[in-house]
């Protein structure tokens, strides 16, 4: 992947789950949902099991998931990491808005 790409690609991911997870935690008044339910919105990008499988045949799910991760190359790591500092900075600044007295919805 070139270095333009990575850039512009961690800034999306950077940008979509800040705007996602700002808009839930301010309709949902919860701080930090986005970064509760980022890591299962990660498994569903990186992992082709079906969902029901991890509850009817866990052990092959989860390593199937487990070699998923580890088969990410270091570009996908950077991508998705960068979405959670997003979900992370939501969180942050809807605490920040609580705390300066806004309140939303």
């Amino acid at each position: 992947m070139a270095i333009p790409q990575l850039i512009i690609s961690m800034l999306l991911f950077i940008v979509l789950f800040f705007g996602i997870g700002f808009l839930l935690n301010m309709l949902l008044r919860s701080t930090w949902i986005m970064a509760v339910v980022y890591p299962i919105i990660v498994i569903m990008i990186v992992d082709n099991v079906p969902f029901f499988n991890y509850f009817s045949q866990p052990s092959s799910s989860f390593q199937a998931l487990g070699s998923d991760l580890i088969s990410l190359g270091s570009a996908d790591t950077v991508i998705l990491i960068s979405g959670l500092v997003g979900a992370v900075f939501a969180g942050v600044a809807i605490r920040m808005l609580r705390v300066r007295g806004y309140q939303m919805f």
